[in-house]
């Protein structure tokens, strides 16, 4: 698995949405884009980060971003979390795996002594022309889109 930096080319994707829309990242060229990796849908740290990129959303618009979100979750479960919690943003069903491995965040987790594979809570900010601008890998949950602002003034 690769580990992708600023300067790196986004790898591109395709992909179903909450709505069952097939979504490309060449659909958001010429557009910024946050595109965030997050493990589960409705779970504490994953409800809070969608929030703040919720709540923060109209900021975003206004200074050029779209928000992206992805997990392995299906369509169905990312329809019940958009509608739970009023997420305006598009929600990435990456069953398949192929977008969590192409980007390098499908990874071994350890809890409780348990190793498993899971998704490394990253946050990529990838230019209209598809090239990676920061690699968020620390993100605060409760503050993601102000870690986006700031690493971008």
């Amino acid at each position: 698995m690769s580990t992708l930096k600023a300067g790196d080319k986004a790898p591109g994707f395709t992909a179903k949405d909450q709505n069952g829309k097939t979504v490309s990242l060449s659909d958001f060229s010429g557009k910024k884009v946050i595109l965030y990796f997050y493990p589960k849908d409705d779970t504490p740290g994953c409800t809070a980060e969608a929030c703040d990129f919720r709540d923060n959303y109209q900021s975003m618009l206004s200074k050029g971003f779209e928000v992206i979100g992805v997990s392995t979750d299906d369509e169905k479960s990312h329809k019940k979390f958009e509608t739970k919690y009023s997420l305006p943003f598009t929600l990435i069903a990456d069953e398949e795996k192929s977008i969590v491995e192409a980007y390098g965040v499908w990874v071994e987790k350890n809890m409780y002594g348990k190793k498993y594979m899971g998704t490394a809570r990253t946050t990529f900010i990838i230019d209209g022309d598809g090239t990676i601008l920061k690699v968020i890998e620390k993100v605060d949950t409760k503050n993601s889109s102000q870690q986006v602002i700031d690493l971008l003034q």
